[in-house]
């Protein structure tokens, strides 16, 4: 009996032991708070918001500018025939023009530049949070990927162990040799169990470093996330993000109206130059204003447009402002139904362990057959991988919360 007892004492160190396995060779990804810092500089998302804040601030600078002045030399009485064909009676006249707009035009193209400006940033801020749930939830993912590689691998040692003591017992003559190939059959599928878990994992990382930019090839995880406690939600802030862009969308869409009621009214033209008199030696002064007549083009449709555009960005308000209400009462919902279910997969976890122990003790002691211990090995490793599941779904479930709460999620944590 005391041969069999090495196998066991291995196996049972296995269901103690929960340090994932990470190869000694890994580029391990930091913790969230960190890798969340480092993605501000790197990230392709955030870097595109910033260009984008960065261009509606120019156009906002360019929207105050002023039409420029208009500098004209005109020669006239030259080169023709009679008394013009030289330059004798040649009228050269030297103008400036400028263009004043009326209307309220550039203090409305102004008001329209800026809104677009906040609304850029509006979404902006939208887009900081929503990264950070995104990033948040790959993290997670690569982590709950690591720990279930874990589990796999884990769930490969109480194979071999399985497998060692039942050789064991059928070298002593205790069991027919049926079993050797049974738990042979178990180990090789856990083994395939771990290559498809090894591939996961591989995904999951690979899909955290292109979302945070990174150079580096992530091979394992700092981890943390999954066990991260269930804190107070954060209270609700006064603007929601993604209310908060819908309503500086919908301002940016009412100050384009008007920017095109402002164009219905004509700009004047006003001119004053000098003009030179070759053949009598003489300079007189010009003066001229001008203006287009808003005969055929009343801007009418574009006026109509702009319109059309408010009520529908009156619409998206509305459906946004609905949206997130939802999304927030269903959050807070999954958040308390996550740390239920994640109480109850623990509670299963260890009465698999203990099930998984006494068939492991039933079998080497001859009491028990050895398709007892593989349905407890499989009822463990399941056990186990759910708890995982649970904890993955939980942090959704608070990355979620976050996001409809205009926070960033679990910036509390180390």
């Amino acid at each position: 009996m005391s041969s069999n007892r090495w196998p066991l004492c291995a196996a049972l160190a296995c269901v103690v032991s929960g340090a994932p396995f990470v190869p000694a060779s890994a580029q391990t990804a930091p913790t969230f708070q960190s890798l969340l810092k480092q993605a501000q500089a790197s990230a392709p998302r955030l870097s595109l918001g910033a260009a984008e804040t960065r261009a509606a601030e120019g156009l906002a600078v360019q929207a105050a500018a002023r039409p420029n002045p208009t500098l004209g030399l005109t020669v006239e009485n030259a080169a023709g025939s009679g008394p013009y064909k030289d330059f004798d009676n040649v009228e050269t006249t030297l103008s400036i023009e400028q263009s004043l707009e009326l209307g309220g035009k550039r203090a409305a193209r102004t008001s329209a530049a800026q809104a677009d400006l906040a609304a850029v940033r509006a979404r902006g801020a939208q887009g900081q949070v929503d990264f950070a749930h995104d990033l948040a939830l790959a993290y997670v993912q690569a982590e709950a990927a690591q720990q279930r590689l874990a589990v796999v691998g884990e769930g490969v040692d109480l194979a071999q162990a399985d497998a060692q003591a039942t050789r064991l017992l059928v070298d002593n003559g205790k069991e027919a040799r049926v079993r050797t190939l049974q738990a042979e059959a178990g180990l090789a599928s856990a083994r395939a169990d771990l290559g498809v878990a090894k591939a996961e994992a591989e995904a999951a990382l690979a899909r955290l470093g292109a979302l945070t930019g990174a150079r580096e090839t992530y091979t394992a995880i700092a981890g943390g996330l999954l066990d991260v406690a269930a804190a107070t939600p954060p209270p609700e802030p006064a603007s929601n993000p993604a209310i908060a862009a819908a309503r500086a969308e919908r301002e940016a869409a009412e100050r384009r109206i008007a920017v095109e009621r402002a164009r219905r009214t004509p700009d004047l033209a006003l001119s004053f130059g000098v003009r030179r008199f070759q053949g009598d030696d003489a300079t007189a002064a010009v003066f001229g204003i001008s203006a287009p007549l808003p005969l055929f083009d009343r801007n009418r449709g574009a006026v109509a447009a702009a319109t059309a555009n408010a009520q529908a960005a009156r619409a998206r308000l509305a459906m946004v402002e609905a949206e997130q209400d939802g999304e927030r009462r269903a959050a807070t919902a999954q958040v308390a139904a996550a740390g239920r279910t994640l109480e109850a997969a623990r509670q299963a976890q260890d009465a698999a362990s203990e099930a998984y122990r006494l068939a492991r003790l039933g079998y080497d002691a001859g009491r028990l057959p050895l398709s007892e211990v593989l349905a407890a090995r499989r009822d463990l490793i399941a056990a186990r991988g759910r708890t995982v599941d649970t904890k993955l779904a939980r942090v959704k479930a608070l990355a979620d919360l976050a996001r409809v709460q205009g926070a960033l999620p679990f910036g509390d944590q180390p």
